[in-house]
């Protein structure tokens, strides 16, 4: 008997799948080890075929008797043709890195907690039954519960779990990290102990290869708990998937093979017939787009619970001087605010949004922003030419004398770091515990691993970007203040507003938890009537949809366009641009197809070389798909990216 077996490591031509002789029946998606040139490697048996006209080698070992789910194969298929990946490097999502060693059983824990007999039910308000209601009811496999902060979007989750687990059912409950989702992760272990499943990037090698083996041979339902990675367990009666913070880009494996773990989730939800619970409270416009459209949007706008407050948001005007007479990158209203909470025992989060660090072009008297004309997007100085280049469709124009808009002078391009906002604080206040958390923390300096240090108010005042908008509960956090809330406005990105609002939000909702009766939040701007802020402080997010789909629309971008990013990297900056104008050519002849002019990444020049990049658009996914096909192989595509940058 013959079969084709889809190797996870490239041969020849082959792309992956190879055919290989056995001496048993086998079924699809069995783990094998098979000779590879004069290595071995293992892989997925993918169909019995004929007898071929070429020589075959037989397969050496069968690792598993029990083949994968048919979803975990239908989703290596899908990845490879969506997004065009290797078929190789889609076998190594699948499978464990050491598959193929032989592990040592752990014993089981005597002390092992039992299945809880009977759940006590989980009070539901008003609110959170119409949602569940509403989540039942929807037709569309893949749903959106856009509830707001503190709305009982767990409560629902958990709900849902629980009627899947009554049928026999596995559940599936992605995370965006597991260090900041533990409330979540916690709420699922308590209620269904042992039956909870974890995978997470702190496990060896050894323990993610157990885990997937008991996944793989278990008969029992489970809630699998996880990054994006945890939606390829191979549970076997898949039930329910569920995706907490959907909005996150850690859903989009930036790596090759690229993908969206919400969009593979969508697809295996609509192929198995069941339910794909988005859950966010600022999520992509796009999901909102289908979502809406699709009749499978359930909006969940009250708080579960009535202790928290509401902080108090100022709007701080970094165009007026007299605002920051003490300081350049802190307000007076902001340092006052930390010498409160210095003398009161709380603590201070000052948050930058690190990506908006890049110099931006603005007035200063009357705070406008250079952008493109066609895109609506922020234009980026090029001081060797001294022109204003947009790094989308192309456009150029010399740096102006004067604002377009006020007629000022004023015209400003900077920008400023993390690492010098915690020197500024350490000169301001020395006898302050100030401590940064980003990037460029070194090892043993990250969040996750001093939480409780952090948590238990050992750190006075805490520096940092996204990782610090997220998920965080403090105790002991008064104040939030926002250094330049309308940095991140200036990228040159089509989901630039789209991640301020996003960041703003979670940023807000990092103080008033119910914890101590004082919650400020200070964002200083060069831009204080900038609607995106406005609609973040008011926590409107249908406004700021409706506000962001009309803009889409009429420049031309996602919900309504698909795009596609297409970079270069050569070790000579004439080689890569002689490259990429080839490809652009090329491209061009191509109908129904937008194209950009070759222009560089955000990133040009690093250690690789140079990076190029030109940007796709058409109104149907399949002609960007082929277009993008013909592109040469050192041309890395990156279908639906979340950003341009």
């Amino acid at each position: 008997m013959f079969y084709e077996v889809l190797v996870g490591r490239r041969f020849g031509q082959s792309e992956g799948i190879l055919t290989y002789s056995s001496d048993v029946s086998l079924l699809a998606g069995q783990i094998v080890v098979v000779p590879l040139g004069r290595a071995e490697a293992c892989g997925i048996v993918v169909k019995k075929v004929v007898q071929p006209d070429f020589v075959t080698k037989p397969i050496l070992k069968i690792l598993y008797s029990k083949p994968l789910p048919k979803h975990i194969l239908k989703a290596i298929d899908f990845i490879a043709e969506y997004y065009l990946a290797p078929m190789d490097s889609v076998v190594n999502l699948v499978l464990p890195n050491g598959v193929v060693k032989k592990r040592r059983q752990r014993a089981e824990s005597s002390e092992k907690t039992e299945h809880p007999r009977e759940i006590p039910k989980i009070p539901l308000g008003t609110a959170q039954k119409k949602a569940l209601k509403s989540l039942q009811e929807a037709q569309e496999a893949t749903k959106l519960l856009n509830g707001v902060t503190g709305s009982g979007k767990t409560n629902i989750y958990v709900e849902e779990a629980k009627k899947a687990l009554k049928q026999q059912k596995s559940v599936v409950l992605l995370v965006p990290e597991i260090a900041l989702t533990g409330q979540v992760v916690r709420f699922f272990q308590e209620i269904f102990a042992d039956q909870v499943v974890m995978i997470h990037s702190k496990q060896t090698e050894a323990e993610r290869h157990l885990i997937f083996e008991k996944l793989l041979n278990s008969g029992e339902p489970k809630i699998v708990i996880g990054p994006r990675s945890a939606l390829f367990a191979p549970v076997s009666d898949l039930g329910l998937i569920i995706i907490d913070e959907a909005h996150e880009n850690t859903y989009y494996q930036e790596n090759t093979p690229k993908y969206s773990a919400v969009r593979v989730a969508s697809m295996m939800a609509k192929t198995l017939g069941i339910s794909c619970i988005l859950g966010s409270a600022t999520p992509t416009i796009t999901d909102y787009y289908l979502a809406r459209e699709r009749d499978s949007l359930i909006v969940l706008s009250e708080k579960a619970k009535d202790t928290a407050i509401k902080p108090e948001v100022k709007l701080i005007d970094f165009r007026k001087r007299e605002n920051f007479s003490r300081n350049r990158y802190f307000s007076d209203s902001l340092l006052a605010a930390i010498t409160r909470n210095l003398e009161n025992g709380y603590q201070t989060l000052i948050f930058h949004n690190r990506r908006g660090s890049a110099p931006l072009s603005l007035c200063e008297k009357c705070g406008e922003e250079l952008v493109c004309p066609h895109c609506f997007l922020p234009l980026t100085l090029h001081a060797d030419t001294y022109e204003l280049v947009c790094h989308t469709c192309g456009f150029k124009e010399k740096v102006p004398m004067a604002c377009p808009n006020c007629g000022a002078p004023d015209l400003i391009h900077k920008g400023f770091g993390t690492k010098l906002l915690e020197a500024e604080l350490k000169k301001l206040f020395p006898k302050a515990r100030v401590r940064r958390f980003d990037a460029d923390n070194k090892k043993g300096e990250s969040l996750e691993e001093i939480y409780d240090e952090v948590k238990n108010g050992e750190v006075d005042i805490l520096v940092g970007t996204q990782v610090l908008a997220k998920g965080l509960d403090l105790p002991k956090l008064a104040t939030v203040g926002v250094v330049q809330a309308d940095a991140g406005l200036a990228l040159p990105d089509f989901a630039a507003e789209e991640r301020v609002f996003q960041l703003l939000t979670q940023v807000i909702g990092r103080v008033g938890r119910g914890h101590i009766d004082t919650a400020e939040v200070m964002i200083q701007t060069f831009r204080p009537e900038h609607p995106v802020l406005n609609y973040a402080i008011n926590e409107d997010y249908k406004g700021f949809a409706d506000y962001l789909l009309a803009r889409r629309k009429k420049a031309g971008f996602p919900p309504f366009k698909y795009v596609a990013k297409c970079e270069i990297t050569m070790k000579t900056e004439v080689t890569v641009i002689k490259k990429i104008r080839e490809a652009t050519r090329i491209l061009r002849q191509t109908p129904g197809i937008l194209v950009s002019p070759p222009l560089p990444a955000f990133h040009e020049h690093t250690a690789r070389g140079y990076t190029w990049q030109i940007v796709i658009r058409a109104n149907q996914r399949k002609t960007l798909v082929e277009a993008c096909k013909k592109l040469g192989g050192s041309f890395r595509v990156t279908l639906d990216p979340p950003s341009l940058l």
